[in-house]
């Protein structure tokens, strides 16, 4: 079983690898594919959140709204500081705070995953629990929101990469062998 190791105090963790990108882009399937491949720890802040709340991403929504759901997001990413040895899925807004984005920083090695808008939208179709999709026109929320997040997403980035055309395996492949080189560079 892996377990989470806390960085040496005064020292910044250069062990994690998080994720960042919309919803649909594949931040958890990959993310859970990446730590199999390179023997890490999981950690998906969604999941984080709702075990915390033992409640699901739709009814804190429902409850608290999205300022709730905020709160809670950033006290999930919080509980991640200090810590190695992880990759880190986030939840799609998680950027929009700046604190998350000093906080994802600290963290390690970002990548944002992205794809086009129409892989977004077939993917995001699969899965009826995206409170911020339930909306009339999902195609013009998920373009604004979009558009809101691309600048924070690159400002916490290493690396991009586009998984409109690749399948999951094709994607962590590549990002393992990404991941390996970014830290062997690093001893």
């Amino acid at each position: 079983m892996n377990t989470t190791t806390a960085a040496p105090e005064g020292e910044a963790s250069l062990t994690n690898v998080f994720m960042v990108g919309m919803m649909g882009c594949g931040k958890s399937a990959i993310g859970r594919k990446i730590a199999e491949n390179l023997s890490l720890t999981f950690i998906d802040t969604d999941e984080l959140i709702v075990k915390e709340a033992g409640r699901s991403i739709s009814e804190i929504f429902a409850t608290e709204g999205e300022v709730g759901f905020r709160q809670r997001e950033r006290q999930a990413l919080e509980s991640l500081q200090g810590t190695s040895g992880q990759v880190i899925a986030t939840g799609g807004g998680i950027v929009l705070a700046s604190e998350n984005r000093a906080t994802l920083k600290s963290l390690g090695y970002g990548i944002w995953l992205t794809a086009s808008v129409d892989k977004l939208l077939f993917r995001i179709s699969l899965n009826r629990e995206r409170p911020l999709m339930q909306t009339a026109n999902p195609r013009e929320a998920l373009v604004a929101l979009l558009e809101k997040r691309e600048a924070l997403y690159t400002e916490v980035v290493e690396m991009v990469v586009d998984t409109s055309d690749l399948t999951v395996c094709e994607t962590v492949h590549g990002l393992v062998e990404c991941i390996n080189y970014h830290f062997a560079c690093k001893l």
